[in-house]
């Protein structure tokens, strides 16, 4: 079994998954004015990428043990194949939908599949090699993002877009033909099947997946809009993003000091704080002032989502690829719900917004650069900064929950006992 190669095809396997994020985030305003959408049904098909990951992971957490995880991964490989070449020949919302739901469906497998696969090549130091395998997750909205800004300068559409995502799949499909893949850490260490949904239903396990959804939501929701709305601030957005998340990748991939001088849960309480203070930064900043707001804002969310399921995994190994799916899963569920709410509160705060003389069909086909483009795009960016105020509250709450735990926990390990203790 080669360690290193299946590592790496891990992280190329993340890459895919994240760079449809900083696509689909690019492709937003494409979506609504070339399928004649409204920013709530983008919201519904940007859902789906969520649902249909938390649909996967599920599902497919559990099968980790019972098919293996290769067989998952070649499940992945298949759906990223399907999903990418159907969204880019979509014809209406319904074929852009079911291409979306296949991806998401992909994107959830790798994380079914490589998270427990990492969990078990590196038993003594999961949160850290957590940490630095979700490096490719910002990594690979950097890179979407970066593609995304240049090709749209170079006059290419978000179909182009699209289909780089073609290289990336034909690497880690390559990396991972042929290898072995080994057992879970759950199968290799004899723990039944009965336990393992037990551990899944503790009380401490349970609040985890209540804090995930906000996690989740918070970084995942919020990222998901930046680009639109900061475009509409006068701000190139998709660089806004891409600078977010190249913060984020060096962060993650930093983790070791972190973990070992805060422990998971100081992390978990700083990334609180610091995602609160971020969104409701942003929400007050213009220009480029909300580079100095989203810097904030990519130091909060940078460690929560693989400290989140490192945290789990050591604390609760019994729960095995289940407990990492049910994490990974709600989580992504979170951010097929919170989208929606979103698009529905930027609709609202544009339709308050709106001149009693004008309608937002009126406004939205103004000639570009005539008064009342101009104010259309100051509309939408004041009703979308304050959707970002409006998400701070949920780090808010994760802030008194993670105070709480830390508090409850101050001077006892956070390793996990060993299973069965």
């Amino acid at each position: 079994m080669n360690a290193k190669r299946l590592f790496l095809a891990s992280r190329v396997a993340l890459v895919v998954t994240a760079m449809s994020f900083a696509l689909r985030a690019g492709a937003v305003g494409s979506w609504a004015a070339g399928f004649h959408l409204t920013l709530e049904q983008v919201g519904w098909v940007n859902g789906t990428a969520f649902w249909g990951f938390t649909l996967a992971m599920l599902f497919g957490g559990p099968l980790c043990d019972a098919l293996g995880l290769g067989r998952i991964m070649a499940i992945a490989f298949v759906g990223h194949l399907v999903g990418i070449l159907l969204t880019i020949f979509a014809w209406n919302y319904l074929s852009l939908y079911i291409g979306t739901l296949i991806f998401g469906i992909a994107n959830g497998s790798v994380e079914a599949a490589c998270n427990p696969l990492i969990t078990t090549l590196f038993p003594d130091d999961k949160t850290t090699k957590l940490n630095h395998f979700h490096v490719w997750f910002p990594g690979g909205i950097v890179i979407g993002g970066v593609l995304a800004y240049l090709m749209e300068k170079a006059g290419l559409g978000w179909k182009a877009e699209f289909a780089t995502m073609l290289v990336p799949l034909a690497v880690y499909g390559f990396l991972f033909v042929g290898q072995p893949f080994p057992k879970t850490e759950r199968v290799q260490q004899g723990i039944s099947t009965l336990s393992m949904f037990k551990a899944c239903v503790s009380p401490l396990f349970l609040l985890m997946v209540v804090c995930m959804l906000m996690t989740a939501s918070t970084e995942l929701g919020s990222t998901t809009w930046i680009p639109n709305i900061l475009t509409s601030a006068g701000v190139p957005g998709i660089l806004v993003l891409a600078w977010i998340n190249g913060l984020m990748a060096i962060g993650r991939q930093s983790a070791g000091a972190f973990v070992h001088r805060l422990s998971p849960l100081g992390m978990l309480l700083s990334s609180s704080v610091l995602s609160a203070l971020g969104l409701y930064a942003m929400s007050q900043s213009t220009g480029y002032t909300l580079f100095a707001a989203a810097t904030v804002f990519a130091l909060g969310v940078c460690f929560f989502w693989p400290t989140m399921l490192g945290f789990v995994n050591e604390r609760f190994p019994s729960t095995g690829a289940l407990g990492l799916a049910i994490m990974g899963g709600c989580g992504m569920l979170s951010v097929s719900f919170i989208l929606p709410v979103l698009g529905k509160y930027f609709d609202l705060g544009i339709a308050a917004r709106v001149p009693a003389q004008q309608t937002v069909a009126s406004l939205s086909a103004a000639p570009d650069g005539s008064a009342l483009a101009i104010e259309w795009l100051h509309i939408q960016a004041a009703a979308g900064l304050e959707m970002l105020g409006r998400m701070a509250y949920l780090p808010v709450v994760l802030f008194v929950i993670f105070l709480a735990l830390f508090l409850g926990h101050r001077g006892k390990s956070h390793i996990a006992p060993k299973p069965g203790a």
